[in-house]
């Protein structure tokens, strides 16, 4: 997967199908590492579109989410210590009352 970032240039024309599918040249499939069925957001942009394969918008998330993380001190680490907390909170908002976890491996061999 090619993960440079490249200024916008133009690669290539492509024509939409009768079912409206737009065809992704095999060159720039294997450049991005995208295989059949790989989902892309659809952006638009006054007249035109961008399409932007959901895995580089998933990758920049992450990126955002680990530097806003890492600018206030929080480590992953710290992350996973509130799961558990946040796992029941989020139970209880969906089901109601506090459902009891079933008890892990790792909890009963404690």
């Amino acid at each position: 997967m090619s993960t440079h970032e490249t200024p916008l240039k133009y690669l290539t024309t492509t024509k939409i199908g009768e079912k409206g599918q737009l065809t992704v040249p095999k060159q720039f499939r294997e450049d991005l590492g995208l295989g059949t069925g790989a989902p892309f957001a659809v952006l638009r942009l006054g007249d035109g579109l961008i399409l932007l394969p959901e895995q580089h918008r998933f990758e920049r998330l992450c990126a955002q989410i680990s530097a806003t993380l890492a600018n206030a001190g929080v480590t992953p680490e710290a992350v996973l210590k509130t799961l558990p907390e946040t796992r029941e909170r989020v139970v209880a908002r969906r089901y109601g009352a506090p459902r009891l976890m079933k008890r892990t491996r790792r909890s009963r061999a404690k």
